[in-house]
Parts: structure tokens; sequence; C-alpha cells
């Protein structure tokens, strides 16, 4: 084979491998976030996970361990997050002041009058303070939009219409994914920020 067609499989070759590997490692949505921090969170929220539960590389027993404790209100929140993740948490807290962030004030979200009627009846001021996840924000859509998961994408269709979900029950619905589409990327990225992260936002205040 000539060396300059040799050359050009190989360059074609290279290429296809790596638009795989950024789509297998989800760098691109990380790209999204334009903190920085959201790939640092996720592996805080990983090591955080790994270490607790002791399942060793068994991803998909960790992942279903931690959503069926957190469905049943029997997680232990003192003991499983770090001080990192803690740290990550009160970051995400300062941080929600656009529509492309994780998190956004309620009062600042896109057609939020469901999640209003939802919500208890508070003044103006202390409900402009109300944080909620961005379903509609960049990061998450592009989580959903890579993701070859149906019950994934239609979880994330649901959350878009009405955010006012409990943690809990997102917790079930996720935990009932099929193994197959389980423990891909995009799926473990949004139980770190929708479950683990807005339960530590929450929290993080009874840490010193």
């Amino acid at each position: 084979m000539p060396l300059k067609i040799r050359s050009r499989i190989m360059v074609i070759s290279l290429s296809l491998f790596l638009n795989m590997t950024f789509a297998q490692s989800g760098i691109n949505c990380y790209h999204v976030d334009e903190t920085g921090i959201t790939k640092k969170a996720f592996d805080s929220f990983e090591n955080d996970l790994f270490n607790y539960y002791q399942f060793g590389n068994d991803s998909i027993k960790t992942y279903r361990t931690f959503l069926a404790e957190v469905a049943s209100l029997s997680i232990d929140l003192r003991k499983l997050p770090s001080s990192n993740s803690i740290q990550f948490a009160r970051e995400f807290k300062k941080i929600a002041d656009n529509k492309n962030s994780l998190w956004i004030k309620l009062s600042e979200y896109e057609n939020n009058e469901t999640v209003k009627k939802s919500s208890p009846s508070t003044n103006n001021k202390k409900e402009e303070e109300v944080l909620i996840f961005n379903y509609r924000g960049g990061f998450i859509q592009c989580l959903k939009n890579t993701s070859e998961s149906d019950n994934f994408k239609e979880i994330i269709n649901t959350l878009e219409s009405d955010g006012n979900v409990s943690t809990s029950l997102i917790s079930q619905r996720i935990y009932y994914i099929p193994d197959k589409e389980f423990c891909t990327l995009e799926i473990k990225n949004f139980i770190a920020f929708d479950i683990y992260y807005s339960i530590l936002m929450v929290i993080e205040k009874a840490f010193n």
C-alpha cells in the first residue's frame, strides 16, 4: 500500500477514534459549562460514592445502591460527602446566575409558571433566592441529546415541563433504567448533579 494512502487511512482512523472517545467521555458536554468545575465536581462525586459503598469497580451496584438509599430516604448524609464535594456545592450556589448555569434562581427560569404554582407561596424576595435545577440548560440538554437511552430522554423531557419533582422520585425513575442503558456517562452525570449535588446544596450549611 502506498505510503500516502496509508497515512491518509491512519489520519481518518485516528479522527474516528478521537470522535468516539470524546462522545463516550462526555467531554463536549463538560465544555458546555463555562465555569470549568463540572468535570472536577463529577470526579469528586464518584470518589465519594466508591469510597463510601466499597463495591470495588462495580459501577452499577454502586450507583443503584446510592439511588435506592436516596429514594428510600435512608442515605447517611453525615458520612457520604467529602469536604471537596461540599465545597463544590457551595461554588455551584455562587455561580447560579445565568440561564446556562446548572442551577438557576427560580425567578430567572424560563416559563416557570408550572414550578411557581407548585411551590409554596412566599414573598418575592425569598422566592427569587430559591434555586431550581436547570433542566433546560445547555449541559443537561447536551446529556439528553447525546444519550442513546429513550428512558433517560423521557425523564428529562418530563422534568423540563415540571421541575418541581422530588429527588426521591427522580432517583426511583433513574434506578429502573435497564442495565445496558444505565451505566453511561450521560446518566452518571445526571445522577451526580441533579441528585447528589442538589442534595448537598441544601445541606452544605450543616458542614463546617
